[in-house]
Protein backbone atom coordinates (compact mmCIF):
# COMPACT_ATOMS: atom_id res chain seq x y z
CA UNK A 1 0.00 0.00 0.00
CA UNK A 2 1.51 3.31 -1.53
CA UNK A 3 0.68 6.39 0.74
CA UNK A 4 -0.23 9.60 -1.29
CA UNK A 5 3.26 11.27 -1.34
CA UNK A 6 4.27 7.63 -2.51
CA UNK A 7 1.36 7.83 -5.00
CA UNK A 8 2.64 11.33 -6.43
CA UNK A 9 5.85 10.16 -6.83
CA UNK A 10 4.85 7.18 -8.78
CA UNK A 11 3.36 9.55 -11.20
CA UNK A 12 6.27 11.60 -11.62
CA UNK A 13 8.12 8.11 -12.61
CA UNK A 14 5.37 7.74 -15.14
CA UNK A 15 6.61 11.38 -16.53
CA UNK A 16 10.39 10.02 -16.23
CA UNK A 17 9.21 6.77 -17.91
CA UNK A 18 7.81 9.10 -20.82
CA UNK A 19 11.18 10.65 -21.26
CA UNK A 20 13.24 7.72 -21.48
CA UNK A 21 11.06 6.74 -24.21
CA UNK A 22 11.10 9.69 -25.99
CA UNK A 23 15.29 9.27 -25.52
CA UNK A 24 15.44 12.00 -23.08
CA UNK A 25 17.00 11.91 -19.85
CA UNK A 26 14.72 10.07 -17.53
CA UNK A 27 13.78 12.80 -15.39
CA UNK A 28 9.85 13.61 -14.44
CA UNK A 29 8.04 16.04 -12.15
CA UNK A 30 4.70 16.85 -10.70
CA UNK A 31 3.15 19.60 -8.90
CA UNK A 32 0.27 19.15 -6.49
CA UNK A 33 -1.83 21.15 -4.72
CA UNK A 34 -4.77 20.50 -2.04
CA UNK A 35 -4.11 16.97 -3.23
CA UNK A 36 -5.04 17.59 -6.90
CA UNK A 37 -2.29 17.28 -9.76
CA UNK A 38 -1.99 20.36 -11.44
CA UNK A 39 0.95 19.75 -14.08
CA UNK A 40 3.20 17.43 -15.13
CA UNK A 41 6.48 17.55 -16.69
CA UNK A 42 9.79 15.72 -18.40
CA UNK A 43 12.79 16.42 -20.09
CA UNK A 44 12.06 17.80 -23.22
CA UNK A 45 15.77 19.24 -23.42
CA UNK A 46 16.65 16.92 -26.82
CA UNK A 47 13.21 17.60 -28.66
CA UNK A 48 12.97 21.44 -27.99
CA UNK A 49 17.04 22.06 -28.18
CA UNK A 50 16.35 23.56 -25.36
CA UNK A 51 18.92 23.70 -22.43
CA UNK A 52 16.19 24.94 -20.14
CA UNK A 53 13.57 22.54 -20.67
CA UNK A 54 14.26 20.30 -17.99
CA UNK A 55 11.15 18.40 -15.66
CA UNK A 56 10.87 21.03 -13.42
CA UNK A 57 11.00 23.71 -15.25
CA UNK A 58 8.51 22.23 -18.03
CA UNK A 59 5.86 21.53 -14.91
CA UNK A 60 6.39 24.96 -13.60
CA UNK A 61 5.33 26.37 -16.94
CA UNK A 62 2.09 24.95 -16.98
CA UNK A 63 1.14 25.32 -13.34
CA UNK A 64 2.00 29.01 -13.65
CA UNK A 65 -0.34 28.79 -16.95
CA UNK A 66 -3.06 26.63 -15.08
CA UNK A 67 -3.22 28.98 -11.80
CA UNK A 68 -2.74 32.53 -13.76
CA UNK A 69 0.48 33.24 -11.12
CA UNK A 70 4.12 32.43 -11.45
CA UNK A 71 3.70 32.01 -7.36
CA UNK A 72 2.85 28.27 -6.75
CA UNK A 73 2.04 28.95 -2.93
CA UNK A 74 1.10 25.97 -1.29
CA UNK A 75 2.29 23.45 -4.10
CA UNK A 76 4.35 20.65 -3.74
CA UNK A 77 6.80 19.68 -6.31
CA UNK A 78 7.62 15.60 -6.96
CA UNK A 79 10.93 14.84 -8.59
CA UNK A 80 12.37 11.72 -9.71
CA UNK A 81 15.78 13.36 -9.61
CA UNK A 82 17.33 15.69 -7.30
CA UNK A 83 17.18 19.61 -8.78
CA UNK A 84 20.47 21.02 -10.36
CA UNK A 85 21.01 24.94 -9.58
CA UNK A 86 18.77 26.52 -12.41
CA UNK A 87 16.08 24.08 -11.34
CA UNK A 88 16.46 24.87 -7.57
CA UNK A 89 16.19 28.54 -8.28
CA UNK A 90 12.80 28.34 -10.54
CA UNK A 91 11.24 26.01 -7.54
CA UNK A 92 12.21 28.67 -4.90
CA UNK A 93 11.58 31.59 -7.16
CA UNK A 94 7.94 30.24 -7.84
CA UNK A 95 7.48 29.43 -4.29
CA UNK A 96 6.85 25.92 -4.45
CA UNK A 97 5.84 24.86 -0.81
CA UNK A 98 7.52 21.12 -0.29
CA UNK A 99 9.98 19.38 -2.62
CA UNK A 100 9.97 15.68 -2.81
CA UNK A 101 13.26 14.20 -4.62
CA UNK A 102 13.52 10.55 -5.20
CA UNK A 103 17.13 9.74 -5.85
CA UNK A 104 19.91 12.55 -5.53
CA UNK A 105 22.10 13.52 -8.30
CA UNK A 106 26.02 13.45 -7.15
CA UNK A 107 27.36 15.50 -10.22
CA UNK A 108 24.95 18.27 -10.12
CA UNK A 109 22.42 18.14 -7.25
CA UNK A 110 21.49 21.60 -5.78
CA UNK A 111 19.57 19.98 -2.98
CA UNK A 112 22.94 18.60 -0.96
CA UNK A 113 24.78 16.26 -3.06
CA UNK A 114 27.20 18.66 -4.97
CA UNK A 115 25.63 22.44 -3.40
CA UNK A 116 22.61 23.26 -1.00
CA UNK A 117 20.57 26.08 -2.37
CA UNK A 118 17.59 25.09 -0.42
CA UNK A 119 19.37 25.85 2.98
CA UNK A 120 20.67 28.98 1.34
CA UNK A 121 19.46 31.74 4.56
CA UNK A 122 19.80 34.82 2.10
CA UNK A 123 17.01 34.05 -0.51
CA UNK A 124 13.33 35.30 0.28
CA UNK A 125 11.82 31.74 -0.03
CA UNK A 126 11.99 28.79 1.90
CA UNK A 127 11.32 25.70 0.27
CA UNK A 128 10.96 22.21 2.47
CA UNK A 129 12.64 18.88 0.98
CA UNK A 130 11.98 15.92 2.10
CA UNK A 131 14.86 13.51 0.02
CA UNK A 132 14.57 9.55 -0.81
CA UNK A 133 10.78 9.31 -1.64
CA UNK A 134 10.64 5.96 -3.76
CA UNK A 135 14.41 6.00 -4.14
CA UNK A 136 15.00 2.81 -5.08
CA UNK A 137 12.80 3.31 -8.35
CA UNK A 138 13.78 6.12 -8.76
CA UNK A 139 17.32 5.01 -8.88
CA UNK A 140 16.93 2.03 -11.05
CA UNK A 141 15.44 4.11 -14.11
CA UNK A 142 17.90 6.56 -14.46
CA UNK A 143 20.60 3.63 -14.00
CA UNK A 144 18.37 1.84 -16.90
CA UNK A 145 18.14 5.46 -18.75
CA UNK A 146 22.35 5.43 -18.75
CA UNK A 147 22.84 1.81 -19.25
CA UNK A 148 20.82 2.60 -22.56
CA UNK A 149 22.83 5.39 -23.37
CA UNK A 150 26.31 4.25 -23.17
CA UNK A 151 25.20 0.91 -25.34
CA UNK A 152 24.59 4.12 -28.14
Amino acid sequence: MYTSNEKFMLKALKQAELAFSKGEAAVGAIIVKDGTILSRGHNRKEAKLDVTSHAEIEAIKKAAKKLGTWRLEGCDMYVTLEPCPMCAGAIIQSRIKTLYIGAMDNRAGAAGSVVDLFREPRFNHRVDVVIGLLHEQCTELLKKFFLELRKK
